[in-house]
């Protein structure tokens, strides 16, 4: 059994356009396909996707930062799917590639290595996706210095 249960409902608009609700809390968001098969008016689900492996392991390196008491703000992070076809024909996402960006330069970092070394074992979504398909990682400095 699982230690938590997400839930999320979509209510189709028209097309493929999809009202998801996340709850209460949480303002709703459109989906839809990009054309020709829909009409590009909100994320897709493979943008959905960059979004939560980018989301999550922007927090999942932020969290290990701070373990450490370290203030790497502004982060940012880029993810790029890469979308064709399996041995079937079927569309599907073969790989992703992140790449995080710290706010400040490395050498005023303690424990860099450190976190560097664990943060991607903390993110729920990546270490999952990985189970389906790779996921490459790269760091750089707010300098342009690639960390990892």
């Amino acid at each position: 059994m699982s230690d938590a249960l997400t839930t999320i409902h979509l209510t189709q608009r028209q097309d493929y356009q999809f009202d998801t609700h996340f709850g209460a809390a949480v303002r709703d968001l459109v989906t839809d396909e990009p054309e020709p098969l829909g009409h590009g008016l909100g994320p897709s689900p493979v943008q959905l996707l960059c979004a939560a492996v980018g989301n999550c392991l922007s927090a999942s390196l932020l969290f290990s930062m701070r373990k450490y008491k370290l203030a790497p703000e502004p982060l940012s992070c880029t993810v790029e799917a890469d979308v064709g076809r399996n041995a079937d024909k079927r569309l599907r996402v073969l790989q992703m590639n992140a790449r995080l960006t710290l706010g400040v330069p490395a050498a005023t970092l303690a424990h860099l290595d450190r976190v560097l070394e664990q943060f991607e074992a903390f993110c729920t979504v990546t270490e999952s996706v990985r189970q389906g398909f790779p996921v490459s990682v790269e760091v750089f400095d707010s300098t342009g210095a690639r960390l990892k």
